[in-house]
C-alpha cells in the first residue's frame, strides 16, 4: 500500500474479486483466512458492502456477489464501445462490410458496437443490441473456440447464412482483455469470406483488445 491509497478499499475491492471467482460464496473464516485479516475486520467489510447491494450473505452465513454489481455492469457497454469504435471503423471502410464488437451476455452473444461502410452500394444491416445464441454466427463462435482452446494469438472464424440468409460472417475473439470475454468481427452479403477478411479480423481484434486493457 502507498500513502495515496486506501487500505479499507483495497481490502472490500478484494473480498468483491474473491467472491467474483467462486460459485458457492465464502464465509466470514474463509474471506479471513485468505485476505489475512481478522473476522472483525471481515465482518464490517462485508455490512458496508451489503449496504451497496454488491454483497449479499445466504442463510448458512456465505457471502457471495449481490446485484449491485449488475447494475455497476451495465455501464460497462458504452465504455467498451467508445474504446472499441475507432477500430471497428478503419475495419468496416477496409472490407466494405459491417463492422461489429460482440459480448458475452449470459448464454447469448450481445452487438454492442456496430460501424456500416460509407462506401459500399449495399451492405447488411446489424444493429448494436442484437442478441443471438453463442453457438450461431461468427461472432458467438469465435468466443466458443477461444474458450475450448485458449491460444496467446487467435484464428478467426466463418460462418455462412447462420444468422440471415445469403450473409457470410468472419469473428476473431478478444484476447487478453480482463473481465471482458467477446470478440471481433464482419459481416457481409456473400456466399463465402474473401481470403484476405480473415487475417484483417484478427489485426482489429488486437487493435480492439489493446484498446481495452
Amino acid at each position: 500500500m502507498t500513502a495515496e491509497t486506501s487500505q479499507t478499499l483495497d481490502r472490500g475491492l478484494r473480498v468483491l474479486k474473491l467472491l467474483a471467482d467462486t460459485d458457492h460464496g465464502l464465509t466470514v473464516t474463509e474471506l479471513s483466512a485468505k485476505l489475512g485479516v481478522n473476522r472483525t475486520v471481515v465482518y464490517r467489510l462485508l455490512a458496508t458492502l451489503e449496504q451497496h447491494s454488491l454483497v449479499r450473505r445466504d442463510l448458512g452465513g456465505r457471502a457471495r456477489v449481490g446485484l449491485g454489481v449488475l447494475r455497476l455492469g451495465r455501464q460497462v457497454h458504452p465504455l467498451v464501445r467508445e474504446a472499441a469504435l475507432p477500430a471497428l471503423r478503419a475495419l468496416a471502410e477496409d472490407i466494405g462490410a459491417t463492422a461489429h464488437l460482440t459480448l458475452v451476455d449470459g448464454t447469448e452473444a450481445l452487438a454492442v458496437a456496430v460501424v456500416e461502410p460509407t462506401w459500399t452500394d449495399y451492405h447488411v444491416a446489424y444493429r448494436a443490441g442484437f442478441r443471438h445464441p453463442l453457438d450461431r454466427g461468427a461472432a458467438g463462435r469465435a468466443i466458443l473456440a477461444a474458450r475450448e482452446q485458449p491460444v496467446s494469438e487467435p484464428g478467426y472464424t466463418l460462418t455462412h447464412g447462420e444468422l440471415e440468409a445469403g450473409a457470410s460472417g468472419a469473428a476473431a475473439p478478444l484476447l487478453g482483455v480482463t473481465g471482458v470475454e467477446g470478440s471481433v468481427g464482419v459481416v457481409m452479403l456473400s456466399d463465402s469470406v474473401p481470403e484476405r477478411v480473415g487475417p484483417r479480423v484478427v489485426d482489429a481484434a488486437r487493435e480492439v483488445a489493446e484498446a481495452l486493457r
